[in-house]
């Protein structure tokens, strides 16, 4: 640059007045290369953050779709959640609606308990008189016993009557025999017709 500039016919003031100027003009293209290649390494890193500002705009947006997708499912599986109570909550008002129904029935068999408490009082007293049968029938059988053990004592000596009878005709029947045997002696010589 400072080639091309004619050099015109200058008074010594004129030429350091103009190595000034030059020295000043170098500076100052110097100042503004410098400023430039600043300029140039501010956008670069300005355009290196905006595009980290970007992927980290772009991974915190995508993160906020897995957690938006995440609460939707988990809000779907809460509401399958409620209708599953709500089927429970109808089933415990259908059972109520029985356990109120059994206790208007209890109610109702409770008002025949003292009609069964008389009726259990009268079968105490006819048990009671059952009681006092069995008691004297005991008494009666006790009694039976004692007679059939009367009876059992007689029948043993009928029974031993009975074998003195046997032995009696036994003896009897030997006694024919040894009385008959003449009589067989005299029929052998004599028979009869």
């Amino acid at each position: 640059m400072a080639s091309e500039l004619p050099e015109p016919k200058a008074s010594a003031d004129e030429k350091v007045l103009h190595a000034q100027y030059l020295r000043a003009l170098s500076s100052f293209e110097g100042i503004m290369l410098a400023q430039i290649e600043l300029k140039t390494q501010l956008s670069t890193r300005l355009n290196w953050t905006i595009r980290a500002g970007l992927i980290l705009l772009g991974v915190i947006a995508l993160s906020i779709l897995v957690l938006l997708l995440t609460l939707s499912s988990q809000v779907n599986r809460m509401s399958d959640m409620v209708d599953q109570m709500n089927g429970h909550f109808d089933s415990v008002t259908r059972r109520m609606d029985r356990v109120t129904d059994a206790m208007g029935s209890m109610r109702e068999q409770v008002a025949f308990m003292d009609q069964v408490r008389v009726s259990t009082e009268t079968m105490s007293n006819e048990m009671t008189a059952m009681q006092q049968q069995i008691n004297h029938m005991s008494v009666d059988v006790q009694g039976i016993q004692g007679e059939l053990s009367l009876v059992k004592d007689d029948m043993a000596g009928i029974a031993a009557s009975v074998a003195n009878i046997n032995a009696e005709v036994a003896i009897m029947g030997h006694d024919m025999h040894r009385m008959a045997k003449p009589a067989r002696t005299l029929n052998k010589m004599f028979p009869f017709p």
